[in-house]
């Protein structure tokens, strides 16, 4: 029985239809997307087994069903693997199916995050804006402060006093380099096919090697297209994500680094079919509640000696790229998920036809020469 219209794959809506066994017999792409989980691993069965802990939407139902009509509740939770959703649903039976039901689901204060995003992207343009305008103006009196000192100590003969024009030359140096990184962002991106598992592996080895006691796991999705993007800007934008996890950890605890595919959904106010999600998560102690709506704001640190200019550089480089940065954190997991358009028809196509073949394992990098070596867990 055909259960769905295809004009339903277009929604914006997630929209799931479950049989009298509560079983999912379709979900649209919008669903796929808001419960984390594919059609190919969630037709045909359950929605407990397939969507997570779902005991108030399954009330939900079941309350639809027994009275035959449409049922409307809000702030429903729904625990998923990794993560928790509030969300309203509707669930209409279906006159032409006994005991089947339509479930159509939104995520409560969807349209606030949208705004909060816009309105966070536009801080964060005009505090760039502002910050490179400075750094211009600082950069040509600081270099002159640096050539003097050089200068003053070349005339003095007294060691002790050499030691206060060595105070200034590298506080010139710290400053001049704190410059470099604000002004680093501005250089546009050289547009080339990125593979993001090859930039995963890269700052993971990094991570590695300035944190060996860290545990850095992998979860790839080993059926996502490459990217349109500058793969260098996307290694550093990861990399402040990632080091700002370990610094977090203090060197000590567990980071995963997850890729997924993600449909239907808005970046920077426009609306893409395809998404590749890179999901950075600790289980660190989380970000005070009083901080979570700063973290991208430069200056903006909670670690003693931070610079605050990990996270915004790295929300400037996906922001170049169309993308966003969404923030989950409480204690004990904080994930910072990283949003990059895919373009192209094909892209979808291929998607498509690798989740239409059996499942593999997704623990490991994209298929090329070295992917077997890469792929390793470590002990």
């Amino acid at each position: 029985m055909n259960y769905a219209a295809p004009s339903l794959d277009l929604l914006a809506t997630a929209v799931l239809i479950v049989d009298e066994r509560q079983f999912i017999r379709y979900l649209n792409p919008a669903a796929e997307n808001l419960l984390g989980v594919s059609a190919y691993h969630a037709l045909n069965r359950s929605l407990a087994s397939a969507v997570g802990d779902c005991t108030e939407l399954v009330r939900v139902l079941e309350s639809a069903l027994d009275e035959g009509v449409s049922f409307t509740e809000h702030d429903l939770t729904v625990h998923l693997l990794g993560q928790t959703l509030t969300l309203s649903a509707t669930v209409t039976p279906m006159e032409s199916a006994h005991g089947t039901a339509v479930l159509e689901l939104c995520a409560a204060g969807g349209s606030v995050r949208i705004a909060r995003e816009e309105q966070v992207m536009a801080q964060s343009q005009a505090s760039q804006t502002l910050l490179r305008q400075l750094a211009h103006e600082i950069r040509n009196p600081l270099g002159g402060i640096r050539g003097a000192a050089q200068l003053l100590e070349a005339e003095l003969e007294e060691s002790d006093l050499k030691e206060y024009t060595q105070v200034i030359i590298q506080e010139t140096n710290r400053l001049q380099s704190l410059l470099d990184r604000l002004l680093a962002p501005a250089k546009r991106p050289v547009v080339q096919p990125v593979n993001m598992h090859e930039v995963l592996e890269r700052v993971r080895s990094l991570l590695q090697a300035e944190h060996p006691q860290l545990d850095i796991r992998r979860d790839y999705d080993i059926s996502l297209p490459e990217l349109e993007g500058d793969q260098e800007q996307l290694i550093q934008a990861v990399l402040n994500i990632a080091r700002n996890a370990a610094q977090a950890l203090e060197g000590v605890g567990r980071i995963v680094l997850r890729t997924r595919v993600a449909r239907q959904v808005t970046l920077a106010m426009k609306r893409w079919k395809l998404a590749l999600r890179i999901d950075v998560i600790d289980n660190g102690p989380g970000i005070p509640e009083d901080m979570r709506d700063q973290v991208f704001f430069p200056l903006i640190s909670g670690r003693e000696g931070g610079s605050g200019l990990g996270l915004t550089m790295a929300q400037t480089l996906v922001q170049r790229h169309e993308g966003a940065i969404h923030l989950d954190s409480h204690p004990g997991r904080t994930c910072f998920s990283i949003y990059l358009p895919i373009r192209g028809e094909g892209s979808l196509a291929k998607i498509d036809e690798k989740t239409a073949r059996p499942s593999k394992p997704t623990h490991r990098a994209p298929s090329t020469a070295r992917s077997t070596s890469i792929a390793k867990r470590r002990p």
